[in-house]
Parts: structure tokens; sequence; C-alpha cells
């Protein structure tokens, strides 16, 4: 059984696509976000204390990164830029805004791009 996953079977294209497309266009939308004054995002930047500038900063990421995720040799470079973006969220909710409870959701997209970016680490 695990013979075969070492063996590095042929991906499925069609799920590979749907996966890495999902993914992608929900982290652009995700960074389209930070650009709308009139969302919730200039008031959470705010608290981090940073600056706005940094509001843009994880937008232009989220979507360089859902866009790299898109084109199959640059895959794995969006995957980590997105994962290590969403440590960093989760990390600023636990230590920066002491809200443990919402760093929740940040975790579950960095395990889930962690392991998606584990399966495609060998595929350079």
């Amino acid at each position: 059984m695990f013979e075969q996953a070492a063996a590095g079977e042929a991906r499925n294209p069609i799920g590979d696509w749907a996966l890495r497309g999902a993914i992608g266009l929900a982290f652009v939308v995700f960074g389209w976000e930070k650009f709308d004054a009139h969302s919730m995002w200039p008031q959470f930047f705010r608290d981090v204390g940073i600056g706005q500038w940094f509001r843009y900063f994880t937008g232009v990421v989220e979507i360089l990164g859902g866009v790299l995720l898109l084109i199959p040799p640059t895959a794995v470079i969006g995957l980590s830029m997105l994962a290590v973006t969403m440590a960093g969220a989760a990390l600023i909710h636990i230590f920066v805004l002491g809200h443990p409870g919402n760093s929740v959701i940040p975790l579950v997209f960095f395990v889930g791009l962690g392991a998606f970016w584990f399966s495609r680490r060998n595929r350079l």
C-alpha cells in the first residue's frame, strides 16, 4: 500500500486542477477583500497595529500566491507563500490580538496547504 504512494504514481490531472483552482480562486478573493475599505479588514489591521500598508501587502501576497498556485511549475511556491501567510495570521490572532480561538481557521488553512504542499514538493 505505501509502496505505491512512495513510487510517485501519476496524479489525476483533473482533480489536481480542480483543487488548485479552488484554493487559488479562494485566496485571490481573500486577497482582493483586503483592498475594500468598507470590509472588516481596515479595522482588523488597525487592531494589529502595524499599519494599513500591511493590509495591502497581505492582499498582494494572497493574490499572488493564489495565481502562482494556478501555474503548475509555480504551484509549490504559491502553496508555500499561502501557508506562511496563514501561519502568520494564526500567530497574530494568538499573540498580538490575544484571541486564540480566532486562530482556528487560519490554522486549518495552514495544515491543509501544508499537506497539499507536502504532496507536491517533489514535483518541481
